[in-house]
C-alpha cells in the first residue's frame, strides 16, 4: 500500500511541478500582462523574451528545465517500481503543456522534457538540443523540428546505446511533444528561434 502511494504522490508531483506556469507567472509580473494573449499564445520562454525581455525570458527556462529536472529526480531515488519514473517524467510535460494552475494553456514542453531527460541522462539533453536545431536550420520550422525531435529522441538514444528507463523516459516525453506541436503544424514563421509570425 505504501508503495502505491508512493508511487502515485510521485506521479502526481510531476504534474503539478509541470503546472508551474512560470512564464505566465513572470511576464504578469515584469510586463501586467498574460504572455498567451500575444506572439505564440504559448506560455514559453521565446513567447517572454518578446514582451518582457531575455532576463525573465532566461528565467523562464531555468525553471522550466528545473521543474522538470527535480520531480524525475526524485522519482529516479525514490520510485517503487521503474515504470513511475517515465510516467513522473511523462506527467511533468503534460502539466506544462495543460497546467492545472494556468486554465490548462500553457506552453510546448520542451524545456520541461530537457529537464526530465537530464535527470537520468545528462548527454541526452545535450543530444536533444543538437537534433531541434539540425531540424530547424534543416527544414526552417522551428515547430515541426520539435515535433520531429519529439518523435526521434527515443530512437536516437537507442542508437546511442541507452536502454531501459531512458528510452521510456525519453518515449514518454517525446510523445508529449510531438502531440503538443501538432498545434503549431500550419504556422508561419518570420524568424527561426523566435518563432514570430509573418506579417
Amino acid at each position: 500500500m505504501n508503495e502505491t502511494l508512493t508511487a502515485i504522490g510521485l506521479c502526481l508531483l510531476g504534474y503539478l511541478s509541470g503546472s508551474l506556469v512560470f512564464a505566465l507567472w513572470i511576464t504578469r509580473l515584469v510586463k501586467g500582462v498574460d504572455v498567451r494573449d500575444a506572439g505564440s499564445f504559448h506560455a514559453t520562454t521565446t513567447n517572454t523574451i518578446r514582451q518582457a525581455g531575455w532576463l525573465p525570458g532566461a528565467a523562464v527556462f531555468i525553471l522550466d528545465i528545473s521543474k522538470g529536472y527535480l520531480p524525475t529526480l526524485l522519482a529516479v531515488k525514490y520510485a517503487p517500481y521503474s515504470w513511475v519514473i517515465p510516467v513522473t517524467a511523462g506527467l511533468t510535460v503534460v502539466g506544462h503543456c495543460w497546467p492545472l494552475f494556468g486554465q490548462f494553456r500553457g506552453g510546448m514542453g520542451l524545456a520541461t522534457a530537457g529537464g526530465s531527460i537530464y535527470a537520468v541522462y545528462p548527454g541526452g539533453f545535450w543530444v536533444g538540443i543538437a537534433i531541434v536545431i539540425a531540424l530547424s536550420l534543416s527544414i526552417k520550422h522551428s515547430a515541426r523540428a520539435a515535433l520531429f525531435t519529439g518523435i526521434l529522441l527515443a530512437p536516437t538514444f537507442y542508437m546511442l546505446g541507452e536502454r531501459g528507463i531512458v528510452i521510456w523516459l525519453a518515449a514518454a516525453c517525446g510523445l508529449v511533444i510531438a502531440l503538443r506541436f501538432r498545434d503549431d503544424w500550419h504556422r508561419e514563421y518570420r524568424e527561426l528561434w523566435l518563432d514570430r509570425e509573418k506579417n
